[in-house]
């Protein structure tokens, strides 16, 4: 179990915006919260996406949840990571003290029956409370097979899932970078007059394979990418990425101490950089070129951002008349409050608010440039307070995370998916027009007029006899609903109609 000054050493992270402010990298957790995540589920989507590795979960089954495929990232070979394990430790288990035996075995099992490069353990909170040393286990078990057995020891009531990343960041810090070098350059596969500089991406997840509409570009630069700490990546890469040139904090601040670490020990430069939209992704090509420091990859890089976005903008233009001008209100968290808006700008839309729940001190001030010192950040998530923001600001659709789909869907308002859930890439040039295509699918679906339209049911016609319909049947028909609907009034002689019909 952590001690205090350990999650101490975590929260005061110099590389922060909010150090400035106050010794505490993160938001402190409010007891009894657990909205937005807790440390042992920020550790484990941070590394999850390490395909090759068995990841345990020592805890109750609960912890472990519906464990297959429970990240939208995509692996190009291995999918060992999208198997839950877990120790699913009982009552029994915890008075008998007999978890630690039951981590030894799992790990046991783990290797047996899929022979991975790696096990990685994640501390949950009942072996954290009741003493577990999962550090020795570890240890033993990794000297009985001759596998890398790695402790993470992230138990959920350790803080917020912003700490449970750096958590899962500086285990591999620990114990994983700087255990091999990487593999030579395939024979065959060098340019001529073209020098390839090793780099990384630290907080990259390959979301629905979108890393992979990027990669191509970083091929054609001549970078040859480490790492992806941690989508797609395999553990034999993690374990290099002390020999990289360059490391990019991709969109996220919540694995920068890895950077940070990797700079005081090896040396390596970082940059914190984005791949949403034309604007920010040309910025981060061009942040690589200028760290390196290579003029032949400058002006390579130049050459490919010129003709990227000559063809983007070119197949982008009839998409933003369609687009130009609506109104979006982005409710999502972290970086994706600033990066995202960006993208959206491009598009010749208007961020009428954003989400700033999970967001630094870094992130807002990057939001103000983007949209103004006086923007609209919101903290409340609350179906009814993103309905008022909604109402009030004129939004034509509701960008979230999967748990606001049903507020947006049942207010019949257009919503578009772009947590971790979503079945779309959007990254890059080409990510640009997946968002464009689902944008405008999202808004122009016929689906919002039909039903916002009034109901049949809501309207009576004439009645035969000419009658009209008087005070007393007009409260007998409200009385039909529960509470009496507001929309039921007289419209002429022997005509009922819904308000706005």
């Amino acid at each position: 179990m952590k001690s205090t000054k350990d999650i101490a050493e975590l929260l005061d992270e110099p590389a922060c915006e909010h150090n400035k402010k106050e010794k505490s990298g993160c938001a402190k957790p409010k007891p009894g919260s657990a909205a937005g995540g807790c440390a042992f589920d920020g550790a484990q989507i941070a590394l999850l996406p390490i395909a090759d590795v068995a990841h345990i979960v020592h805890g109750p089954i609960a912890c472990a949840g519906s464990s297959w495929d429970n990240r939208g990232t995509r692996s190009s070979g291995s999918e060992l990571y999208r198997i839950g394990m877990t120790t699913d430790l009982t009552e029994q288990d915890v008075v008998m003290g007999r978890s630690e035996k039951r981590l030894f075995h799992a790990i046991k099992q783990a290797i047996e029956t899929y022979n991975p490069p790696a096990v990685f353990i994640y501390n949950t909170c009942v072996p954290a409370l009741v003493g577990d040393d999962i550090n020795a286990t570890c240890k033993s078990a990794a000297e009985r097979w001759g596998v890398p057995v790695v402790p993470i020891d992230c138990a959920g009531f350790y803080g917020t899932k912003n700490l449970g990343n750096r958590i899962a960041g500086d285990a591999m810090v620990k114990h994983v970078i700087g255990t091999r070098d990487p593999d030579p350059l395939p024979p065959g596969t060098e340019r001529p007059g073209i020098k390839v500089h090793d780099v990384n991406l630290v907080g990259e997840y390959n979301i629905a394979g979108e890393f992979w509409h990027v990669l191509p570009l970083l091929d054609e630069m001549g970078l040859r990418v480490l790492c992806t700490l941690s989508g797609d990546a395999r553990f034999r890469e993690v374990q290099t990425m002390h020999k990289a040139e360059v490391n990019m904090m991709v969109c996220s601040k919540a694995m920068v101490n890895v950077a940070r670490k990797l700079q005081q020990s090896y040396g390596t430069p970082w940059f914190e950089g984005s791949f949403y939209g034309i604007t920010d992704t040309s910025q981060a090509l061009r942040d690589f070129a200028r760290v390196i420091n290579d003029p032949d990859l400058i002006e390579r890089t130049e050459a490919i951002i010129a003709r990227e976005e000559n063809r983007i903008r070119q197949a982008l233009a009839p998409w933003k008349e369609r687009l130009k001008g609506k109104r979006v209100l982005l409710f999502t968290g972290g970086v994706k409050s600033w990066s995202v808006i960006s993208a959206l700008q491009d598009l010749g839309m208007v961020v009428v608010a954003t989400g700033t729940k999970k967001s630094t001190e870094e992130d807002k001030a990057r939001i103000r440039e983007l949209m103004g010192e006086e923007t609209l950040m919101i903290e409340d998530g609350s179906p009814k307070a993103l309905l008022k923001v909604v109402a009030d600001y004129k939004a034509d659709i509701l960008i979230a995370g999967g748990r606001n789909m049903y507020t947006a869907l049942k207010a019949r308002i257009p919503f578009l998916d772009i947590n971790q859930e979503r079945e779309f890439g959007y990254e890059g040039y080409q990510g640009m027009l997946e968002l464009v295509r689902q944008l405008a699918l999202t808004l122009e679906s016929p689906v919002w007029e039909a039903v916002r339209a009034t109901p049949p049911w809501r309207i009576k016609a004439p009645s035969p006899a000419g009658e009209g319909w008087g005070e007393e049947k007009i409260n007998q028909q409200n009385a039909l609903f529960d509470p009496p609907h507001p929309n039921l009034l007289p419209h002429g002689e022997g005509t009922v109609v819904a308000a706005g019909a």
